[in-house]
């Protein structure tokens, strides 16, 4: 089915426009733009055409606290190299801790054993008695601090207090092995190190200690602090060199106000580190003001949250989305975090909790849903999901029949929101759009004040063809630099070498008749069978539809001089890959892609590699089949899957 002979999934009706923010702030900036502004792209072009003028807009509709100054950016022209509020002083924190009183600001399940919730008042309070001890520690602005710890209300409190001195935070989630944890952490030398005791997975407790010892070694910090999750902290600190418990760590501070230091608009917060599945993880910093300002718009306004609604986003802290999720506190959220197995002890959990809870915005990932509709779960008859109006999707593209499932089989009414960016922007370049409709297999449009588009190999603008997706105009969130990168070579390589002055996300994208995006894979895992470009998420859309196949993974394979498509496929239980099932494979892939997509070979296997965050690692399986090492297995969930993938009879063929 082509796009233009569709009719939307979902069409948001003229009242739920009227009563958006998106509207409440086109009303606002109407004015101040001095040109119409009535509708989605009107603001958008306006968005881009003056980017001092958005931004500046963006920060008095949201209230930020802080001096803004009287420039908005300098140097706009160049990519790397703007400035934006470059007199500004302002604190991420104080800006997160946007309310008090006793209603929840945080609300915590760890899986079926762990369940409390943390008012705003106690999280001032918490905050507060951190910020005291860390400064006791001697921690000041441009101090890293590291932890690996669950998605629980104490990691955010932790965050707030170091952001609120201007430390800079680190995380990575606890079922990291040790190597993950020195690689990332071991460049940024942190000047705290913070652990749980431990973990529940899968019903299981999961146990830290005996990897903390060389880890601590490693990263040599001041202090090691531990905070208690299995009821264990006091025997895990007490088994290391340096270290204390949460309680230890705070016993001599009782909570006052929380103090704030206000610095520059792009003094670091963050280091994100790259997936590091080809290398050492880069380790990309990024600045509080523009952090602030995507977050703010992207959750005020692309998601419409309001003071007091519940936002959920399934993940860990070694993804940008924890990243993500931490900030909408700002606009008065109450966030609902989540650790453990989404699928323990089945997969309704999170449906369970979105029930519970009443979820306004529940997110997750592509592979999530599509999970959730291979195990023939029915939300939409099971769950009152009556208060949810936005789900969203990330992590890697959603398939069309993934769009379909949403609304055939968790709610017909919601706003399906396809949202992708990166990591490296720690934001999306394309996103969710309340005020338009919503179209099977595609992101509805490019992100306010982000000029997103999708560029052909010779750098012109392209629509309904491939290409790299890029953006164009400086934004506040991209990084500052990486660490120990001085010369900023690495940072110009990996975004600006493609197309000067450019953004060059690295993904293979597509522009649609009706102004949204399909994100086609990444460029680095682009097939190039006889010289054309193929996406891998146009087979996995096909192939991952088969109830034969529960999932999938494809390679390019240098053969003969050219490259040819493999294809792994992970069967169903009790399937095995004959003669008929290839046919089948093949057959569809020809008929739902092309006859150009169709593998060369098809091979059976019983894992696919992915990283922490849960994305399938085809650039690693290709360096397999090839016989190159893969540098950092440390960067995977499961290393040992890649074994699977050596000397293989049927690729020597």
């Amino acid at each position: 089915m082509t796009t233009s002979d569709q009719t939307p999934l979902w069409s948001p009706t003229e009242t739920q426009i009227a009563d958006s923010r998106m509207a409440d702030f086109m009303a606002f900036a109407r004015p101040r733009a001095g040109r119409p502004i009535d509708d989605y792209d009107q603001l958008h072009t306006w968005s881009i055409d003056d980017i001092a003028g958005f931004w500046s807009t963006l920060w008095d509709y949201f209230e930020v606290k802080g001096d803004k100054g009287s420039r908005i950016v300098d140097d706009l022209e160049k990519m790397p190299g703007a400035r934006f509020f470059p007199e500004a002083r302002l604190n991420f924190a104080e800006n997160l801790l946007s309310r008090t009183g006793d209603a929840p600001a945080l609300i915590f399940r760890g899986e079926d054993k762990v369940a409390y919730e943390m008012s705003w008042d106690e999280l001032h309070a918490l905050v507060s008695r951190l910020q005291q001890a860390m400064r006791a520690e001697g921690v000041g602005p441009g101090d890293r601090i590291a932890a690996m710890m669950p998605n629980m209300p104490e990691t955010i409190a932790l965050m707030l207090a170091a952001a609120s001195i201007g430390a800079i935070w680190s995380s990575c989630s606890p079922d990291f092995g040790e190597r993950g944890v020195t690689d990332r952490f071991g460049q940024i030398e942190p000047k705290l190190f913070i652990a749980c005791d431990g973990y529940w997975y899968n019903g299981k407790s999961q146990e830290v200690a005996a990897k903390l010892g060389p880890i601590e070694d490693a990263l040599q910090p001041a202090k090691t602090v531990i905070i208690p999750y299995l009821g264990k902290a006091d025997a895990v600190a007490s088994g290391l060199k340096n270290a204390v418990t949460l309680a230890d760590f705070m016993a001599p501070h009782t909570a006052q106000e929380v103090t704030f230091e206000r610095l520059p608009f792009d003094h670091p917060l963050y280091i994100l580190f790259s997936s590091g599945t080809t290398g050492i993880p880069k380790c990309i910093v990024h600045c509080a003001g523009g952090i602030l300002l995507q977050h703010l718009k992207e959750h005020g306004l692309h998601c419409g949250l309001r003071a007091g609604e519940r936002l959920f986003y399934f993940t860990t802290c070694g993804w940008m989305m924890w990243n993500w999720l931490a900030s909408g506190i700002a606009v008065g959220a109450t966030l609902c975090l989540y650790d453990g197995s989404p699928f323990y002890p089945d997969g309704n959990v999170l449906f369970d909790y979105a029930q519970a809870e009443k979820f306004a915005v529940f997110g997750t990932s592509a592979k999530f849903i599509d999970a959730v509709r291979k195990a023939e779960l029915a939300p939409i008859a099971t769950h009152d999901l009556s208060s949810l109006r936005l789900l969203t999707s990330t992590g890697s593209p959603l398939s069309p029949e993934g769009f379909a499932f949403v609304y055939d089989g968790i709610k017909p009414d919601v706003h399906l929101a396809s949202i992708s960016g990166g990591t490296d922007v720690c934001a999306c370049f394309v996103i969710g759009v309340p005020t338009k409709p919503v179209w099977r297999g595609e992101i509805q449009g490019p992100a306010l004040g982000m000029a997103s588009d999708v560029w052909n190999d010779d750098g012109q603008p392209v629509v309904g063809e491939k290409g790299e997706l890029v953006c164009d105009r400086a934004f506040p969130s991209m990084p500052i630099k990486f660490w120990n990168d001085p010369a900023g070579e690495k940072y110009h390589a990996a975004y600006f070498d493609r197309f000067p002055n450019v953004w060059c996300h690295g993904d293979f994208a597509e522009r649609t008749a009706h102004g949204g995006f399909i994100i086609h894979g990444r460029s680095d895992a682009t097939l190039n069978p006889g010289g054309v470009r193929i996406g891998t998420a146009e087979i996995y859309n096909v192939v991952e539809q088969m109830d034969e196949v529960n999932e999938a993974i494809c390679i390019g394979q240098e053969h003969d001089g050219d490259v040819r498509v493999v294809l792994f496929v992970r069967l169903a239980e009790g399937v095995d890959l004959d003669e008929t099932l290839e046919k089948a494979i093949r057959t569809n892939i020809r008929s739902g892609a092309s006859p150009r997509h169709v593998p060369a070979r098809i091979v059976a296997v019983s894992d696919i590699p992915r990283t922490k965050s849960g994305k399938i690692t085809e650039l690693a399986v290709r360096d397999v089949v090839h016989g190159r090492p893969v540098k950092n297995q440390e960067a995977l969930a499961n290393p040992d899957a890649l074994k699977l993938y050596e000397d293989i009879p049927a690729l020597r063929e």
